[in-house]
């Protein structure tokens, strides 16, 4: 009887496909069929035969499943990254497999059981490039070959139990992740030959237990992640960075995504658009996701001093200096990088240096802005309606766009860039000889009345004084954060006396710089200023 030429090899795909119409997602119908007859973009010259390209019943390579292909060598770049806690080694089991072809080595012809190379068509070789070309670098792609297992479930708790996988998804042996965990060869039914459809991240959430949110844009893995060939390279993310990967959307071109790029062209910004997993202190590679948890970040205001909704469940640090996963305090997330021996260095040279912002906002602080605790001082006239001893401030009130609703614009809030510093939602002048305006010393008068604070009749007599007629900023006598208890005590730093030595200096005489608080709105300087020497000076109600 004679038989067409590609009788046998579609024999071999009817028999472990079934007929076209009961598996019309066959591998004959999908880009892995090679063959000249394939529909796919790559394809041979000639042959006719569909699974010779990766199969072949003799002649076969001593791999199971009667495998036609030479196995690469292991020179791959591993993927690497602070969020895995398990360590890939060089490629595996079936992850080898699918790479004699997709790392772009060995030629898609090249086949055991031929002493010559099946030619493709279009002068193509090896893979061509492409999303389907890994290449050797495996750093940008979903780490393979590592053995997931309870163990590493217990370790990392974004990860589910391995028990609790769908039974489409498939370890290898020794409990392996490989490449056929998450994609079928033979199957394209759910496009990308994935194992399963990736509608709403179903493939992505078998795996990874990430939280939820009700930010619609947040609940698709792939609006941020890509598996492979990730510009990122760690945490395949869809831009070089955190940043550029946020930005995308947060342009202004996405409805409802607050548009924060052009806070993150100002002069001071909090992010470093550094890349991801950089070496160093965290403070020195601020991203986006410092302070957001994007998986988890919810609509909706805060209220000092609880977190904002918009961070997530995000880690931070205690007052008390430990490790929190979950921060439930606004201050706990910036004192991840600001609490303890932060090496940014203050804007203001003092009397006093705090080394730890921790203690500077204590409740055992001898004074300091209500950040932790309401403030000790119960006399303060100049607050205005809304403010009271009793109120409790946010970091992010003080440090902010300067473009949001703190700085007095319809921007978004956030700590994500100002034009004025250090990262200040409202103008703050320190040098020496400002002149007094509603402007230079906008963000104090924020929250306090600026006709109080220069009036002659309310809290210290001498603000008008030596703030309009000497032309003293704020910032010479009042450290704007607070005091340590161990620094300082009540009667020299009260009221967040913190002398700037750029423009006070020691009494000649005495040889003093000190403060002394000798009652409600009553105390007594030793110190030089303007060349005016206090030997002391007594200021008395």
């Amino acid at each position: 009887m004679n038989r067409p030429a590609g009788w046998r090899s579609a024999m071999l795909v009817w028999a472990a496909a079934g007929t076209v119409s009961a598996q019309p997602t066959s591998v004959v119908y999908g880009p892995h069929n090679l063959s000249a007859g394939g529909t796919g973009p790559v394809r041979a010259v000639m042959e006719d035969q569909v699974c010779i390209f990766c199969h072949t019943p003799h002649n076969a390579s001593p791999i199971k499943p009667l495998w036609n292909r030479a196995l690469p060598v292991e020179a791959y770049t591993i993927y690497r990254s602070n969020s895995l806690d398990a360590l890939p080694d060089q490629p595996t089991g079936t992850s080898k497999m699918c790479l004699s072809c997709h790392d772009g080595t060995i030629a898609l012809g090249s086949v055991v059981s031929r002493d010559m190379p099946i030619q493709m068509a279009g002068g193509i070789t090896t893979m061509p490039a492409g999303s389907s070309l890994l290449g050797t670098d495996l750093s940008d792609d979903h780490p393979i070959s590592f053995r997931y297992d309870s163990g590493l479930a217990a370790k990392d708790n974004k990860l589910r139990q391995p028990s609790s996988l769908p039974h489409q998804i498939l370890l290898d042996r020794n409990a392996e992740l490989q490449c056929t965990s998450c994609h079928d060869a033979h199957n394209n039914v759910n496009g990308n030959f994935l194992v399963m459809n990736n509608d709403q991240s179903q493939l992505c959430l078998s795996c990874h237990q990430v939280g939820t949110t009700s930010i619609t844009g947040h609940q698709q893995c792939s609006a941020c992640h890509q598996p492979h060939t990730a510009p990122s390279g760690p945490y395949l993310l869809r831009a070089a960075t955190v940043s550029q990967t946020c930005v995308s959307c947060h342009d202004g071109s996405v409805a409802g995504a607050a548009n924060i790029a052009g806070d993150l062209n100002k002069p001071w910004v909090h992010d470093t658009n550094s890349p991801v997993d950089p070496p160093g202190h965290m403070s020195e590679h601020t991203s986006c996701s410092s302070c957001h948890d994007p998986h988890t970040m919810q609509p909706g205001a805060g209220r000092a001093p609880s977190v904002h909704p918009s961070f997530g469940k995000i880690a931070g640090m205690s007052a008390s200096g430990s490790f929190v996963n979950n921060a439930s305090y606004e201050f706990e997330v910036c004192f991840k990088c600001h609490g303890m021996n932060s090496n940014i260095q203050p804007t203001v040279p003092r009397q006093i240096t705090a080394t730890s912002m921790l203690a500077q906002f204590s409740p055992s602080a001898v004074s300091s802005h209500p950040v932790e605790a309401p403030g000790h001082n119960n006399q303060v006239p100049s607050l205005k309606p809304g403010w009271t001893t009793g109120s409790m401030v946010y970091c992010s009130d003080c440090h902010g766009s300067d473009s949001g609703s703190k700085g007095g614009g319809s921007g978004p809030d956030g700590t994500h860039g100002s034009h004025n510093g250090p990262l200040l939602t409202a103008r703050y002048d320190t040098e020496d000889y400002t002149t007094e305006s509603a402007s230079a010393y906008a963000l104090c008068y924020t929250c306090h009345d600026r006709n109080s604070i220069l009036s002659e009749n309310s809290s210290f007599k001498g603000h008008r004084k030596h703030i309009v007629k000497e032309r003293t900023p704020c910032a010479a006598c009042h450290d704007a954060h607070g005091i340590p208890s161990g620094q300082g005590n009540s009667v020299n730093n009260s009221n967040l006396i913190n002398f700037a030595t750029g423009i006070v200096l020691p009494d000649p005489r005495t040889g003093r710089l000190e403060f002394r608080d000798t009652g409600m709105f009553r105390g007594e300087c030793f110190l030089s200023c303007h060349g005016k020497d206090h030997s002391p000076l007594k200021y008395e109600d």
